[in-house]
């Protein structure tokens, strides 16, 4: 019991800190290059399709375990850390207040995906184009 106590609160403390991320990705002091790297780790971290899937035994969660971690706290790093201690304030009251809801969450999920999208477009078509003669 006292395991599944603590993995609840891992997860509401991700929970918040993702929400943190989502408050600094909308303030007017942070740089787009960390809103890019904000929207993407959001976008993963939301979205319901992984890089490699759950059901592949020990592979299937490390992206979970190493993916996600990795964005935040690069985000992290790219954030004032002015604008995260206020942002974190704001989410930590969100929660207090009760779970809040993304209204428009689906759209940085759609926005990370159709970027992984281009970027595999790219790369595939730079190496089938016919070489030059």
């Amino acid at each position: 019991m006292k395991l599944i106590r603590k993995l609840r609160e891992k997860a509401r403390a991700l929970n918040a800190e993702i929400f943190a991320l989502y408050l600094a990705y909308r303030h007017p002091q942070v740089s787009w290059v960390a809103k890019l790297i904000i929207a993407i780790t959001i976008g993963y971290a939301l979205s319901p399709i992984d890089l490699i899937p759950d059901f592949i035994p020990v592979f299937g969660f490390l992206d979970d375990l190493l993916i996600v971690p990795a964005g935040i706290a690069l985000s992290i790093r790219l954030i004032p850390p002015a604008v995260l201690a206020e942002c974190r304030a704001k989410a930590a009251a969100q929660f207090q207040a009760g779970k809040p809801h993304f209204r428009y969450a689906w759209l940085i999920v759609l926005f990370t995906w159709l970027l992984a999208l281009a970027l595999v477009y790219m790369m595939v078509s730079k190496f089938f184009r016919d070489p030059v003669t």
